[in-house]
């Protein structure tokens, strides 16, 4: 609970100084001809819907939506798919529905539920049921804008599993991404980052350590708006301990981030496709497909 109202300060004071500088750089440019500032912020529910293939005895976090969500539902389920030789071989479907507000070009708020169904080796598909909800923020920490120092992102997001109970688990995850421009009009660059998920969990027989993705890639945009970026890093799992189950050993192992998103003429996106590969040692899948629903687009 300390590090969720710690998450929501943050947020609420990035949100509170982003803004009032932004009016205090539109105030300087009263005397100039520049374009007239939105009064109504961007606001769409940015829509994504998973599938992944997750191996036998693995938790998948890597860059999307994590597989220990699913895992809670195995442990917690009534006909107890997960045995005590461990987490069985997985497939799922996720659709996450945060609401979002772009607050200014620096900052957005975002705020949401999640939903899944899940098909555990020799078994059917659940039925489709709420399984977790979310609160977080991004900003822009510092703004290249030219300059020769890069754009700083720092992205935080709470996750909580649905319903609460004694396993309820709650994830706290962190980005911070370093974005160099290469030209004026920032269509390629270079991305540097890392991404870091810690997870709490109610029951203390159930431990699961943190996980960290060092990443280095690119991104190119055409001048038709499509744009297309890539990430490799390397990703670190400490391990878990999941009631009676045998341990999920600690790794770290490669993996690859694919995106090609279709974006307006500012900046905004307007579909999106996006292919993961994650090694648990054994190789995890997932594709992700993002269809924002605008209810004020600038």
């Amino acid at each position: 609970m300390t590090r969720f109202r710690s998450v929501l300060k943050a947020a609420l004071g990035v949100a509170l100084i982003c803004p009032a500088a932004s009016s205090l750089a539109a105030d300087v440019d009263d005397d100039g001809d520049g374009d007239k500032k939105p009064t109504v912020p961007t606001m769409y529910l940015d829509l994504r819907t998973y599938y992944a293939q997750i191996p036998a005895g693995s938790l998948a976090f890597g860059f999307g939506h994590p597989s220990f969500f699913t895992a809670v539902q195995t442990l917690g389920g009534p006909n107890g798919a997960a045995s005590s030789t461990g987490l069985p071989a997985a497939k799922s479907l996720n659709v996450d529905l945060p609401f979002t507000i772009d607050v200014t070009d620096r900052v957005s708020l975002y705020a949401g539920v999640s939903g899944s169904s899940t098909q555990f080796a020799g078994s059917g598909w659940s039925s489709f049921d709420i399984t977790s909800w979310n609160i977080g923020f991004q900003a822009d920490i510092y703004q290249q804008n030219g300059g020769n120092f890069p754009t700083v992102t720092l992205q935080s997001t709470i996750t909580q599993s649905i319903p609460n109970g004694p396993l309820t688990a709650t994830s706290f995850n962190n980005i911070l991404e370093f974005d160099y421009a290469l030209d004026k009009d920032e269509t390629r660059g270079i991305l540097v980052g890392i991404k870091h998920t810690r997870v709490d969990v109610g029951n203390a027989s159930v431990r699961i350590n943190p996980n960290t993705i060092g990443y280095v890639g690119g991104y190119y945009q055409w001048p038709n708006n499509w744009k297309f970026t890539g990430r490799v890093g390397v990703q670190s799992f400490e391990g878990a301990q999941l009631l009676n189950l045998v341990p999920l050993q600690s790794f770290t192992q490669p993996i690859v981030r694919l995106d090609l998103d279709r974006m307006d003429d500012n900046d905004n996106r307007l579909f999106g496709l996006t292919a993961e590969i994650m090694w648990l040692p054994k190789p995890a899948y997932q594709l992700t497909l993002r269809t924002p629903l605008y209810a004020v687009r600038n």
